[in-house]
């Protein structure tokens, strides 16, 4: 698995730039190969946080370009700025129903 963490620092409304782009991201997400998950937190101080996670690095990079363009396009009023995006494979995954995965 492989993750995509974007943080975006100084949002006048976290709430209202998910509830946006919930629509946007969830439609571009949910027609992407590989895509395994998505959620936005609010951290607080104009800062919000989304985790994607897909099958492999391959699926992440071609949804991401998809993602940057509809945010830059739809939400050019919530002036989110340039994200600091992290990426990377996942390690350890735990699942309630007590499966893990471990590399």
């Amino acid at each position: 698995m492989y993750m995509v963490i974007r943080k975006y620092t100084k949002v006048r409304s976290v709430a209202d730039a998910a509830r946006r782009a919930k629509s946007g991201v969830g439609e571009i997400l949910r027609q992407s190969p590989g895509f395994k998950s998505y959620s936005v937190l609010d951290a607080g101080d104009g800062a919000g946080i989304a985790v994607m996670i897909f099958d492999d690095r391959e699926s992440a990079n071609a949804a991401n370009a998809k993602i940057l363009a509809f945010v830059q396009a739809s939400l050019p009023d919530l002036d989110l700025g340039v994200p600091e995006i992290t990426t990377g494979e996942v390690l350890v995954h735990i699942e309630p129903n007590g499966s893990s995965g471990i590399k």
